[in-house]
């Protein structure tokens, strides 16, 4: 078997529509109202917090400035891949643009109606376990577009992955060996090994995803959801 991870197949379904302010915040419902978490704003705080110009950002994320500034201004949306790269190059978690300020909890319990949410280009994520202190595995529900997938690349990433599909079916490659999971199916693997996804059919598919990274600086979403 060969270990040469097949490149994807770039089929879009329809894309979904564009919701406005929503596509620049992570947004979720606390227990009395609704809030919003602006990313931009987040990303700007976080960036001065460390004193880094705009450009020594894009330098060491290695992203375009004009895609920060983008971001920063609320113009567009960012990926969780892109999320992620910011957040080891701020060396910050990923939580860190989900946060509000609110103290972290040694139990975190979420209902449905108030779990903070992110819309991306491809889908979206559900933050499942963020305000827990001391996590260090980061649990997500993922939605995925028809045909969505990770990029032509391989992922490689510390500690270990666990993938559980809820609806539709997702195709992982991990160091060549391909994967199909179902409603049902999960898969879990050493995060070192080369790996991707895809959604390869006509409709939406929905996951568990838990990363495990062994060193808490690295961020392995950034590798898992990449911008268009």
């Amino acid at each position: 078997m060969t270990n040469t991870i097949p490149p994807p197949v770039h089929r879009r379904g329809p894309r979904r529509q564009r919701r406005g302010p929503i596509l620049q915040a992570i947004s979720y419902l606390d227990e009395n109202h609704p809030a919003e978490i602006d990313v931009g704003r987040r990303l700007r705080e976080l960036r001065l917090e460390r004193g880094l110009s705009i450009r020594r950002l894009a330098e060491l994320s290695q992203l375009n400035v004009n895609t920060l500034s983008l971001i920063e201004n609320g113009r567009t949306s960012p990926s969780v891949s892109t999320l992620q790269q910011l957040a080891l190059a701020l060396d910050a978690p990923i939580t860190a643009f989900f946060e509000t300020g609110a103290p972290r909890q040694q139990v975190v319990f979420q209902k449905s109606t108030e779990r903070r949410q992110v819309e991306f280009s491809h889908g979206s994520l559900e933050d499942l376990g963020g305000g827990l202190s001391g996590a260090r595995a980061a649990p997500f529900a993922v939605t995925l577009e028809p045909h969505a997938d990770s990029g032509p690349g391989a992922i490689v990433h510390t500690g270990h992955e666990f993938v559980y599909c809820l609806e539709g079916r997702i195709t992982y490659w991990v160091e060549g060996q391909t994967y199909v999971l179902e409603p049902g199916d999960s898969l879990y693997f050493e995060a070192h090994l080369p790996h991707r996804w895809q959604n390869q059919e006509d409709k939406p598919s929905r996951s568990l995803l838990v990363l495990c990274p062994a060193d808490e600086r690295d961020q392995p979403g950034e590798r898992h959801f990449k911008t268009d």
